[in-house]
């Protein structure tokens, strides 16, 4: 799944990181086939060849859903949710503290409502915030 595409994030870039990100939905798709992965999202083929870290979690989750052994879409988003808060508090790290290290142009309200759901998050947004929890946490 998303949350352990990387053995230890914590020790890769935010790119590496993005890049596992990439190659687990890849590998989904391989597997389950570029029009039905495509369907499944609900994206056009082209864009799930071209584009997979634009993908939002519940897209990504819905391809990964396909791929034999895997849990359904709604445990997959759970569980990297999950994983994302718990890393926070084992981090002890506040989503305004997350804002200020994240290479990205978003408020700590705006990071709360994409790691809980309120809001939809692409996967690169998501690789740099798990990123950023996931370097906390190897201190």
């Amino acid at each position: 799944m998303l949350h352990d595409a990387a053995a230890e994030p914590g020790t890769l870039s935010a790119d590496e990181l993005r890049a596992a990100y990439g190659d687990e939905i890849r590998r989904a798709v391989d597997a389950a086939g570029t029009e039905p992965a495509a369907e499944a999202a609900g994206v056009s083929e082209a864009a799930l060849s071209n584009g997979v870290l634009d993908l939002t979690l519940e897209q990504a989750a819905a391809v990964l859903e396909l791929a034999d052994g895997n849990p359904d879409a709604d445990a997959i988003i759970w569980e990297f949710r999950d994983h994302l808060l718990m890393g926070m508090t084992s981090g002890i790290l506040d989503v305004d503290t997350l804002a200020s290290e994240v290479d990205l142009d978003l408020s700590g309200q705006e990071i709360q409502q994409a790691i809980e759901g309120r809001t939809a998050a692409t996967l690169n947004e998501l690789a740099a915030i798990h990123h950023v929890i996931a370097v906390r946490n190897e201190r």
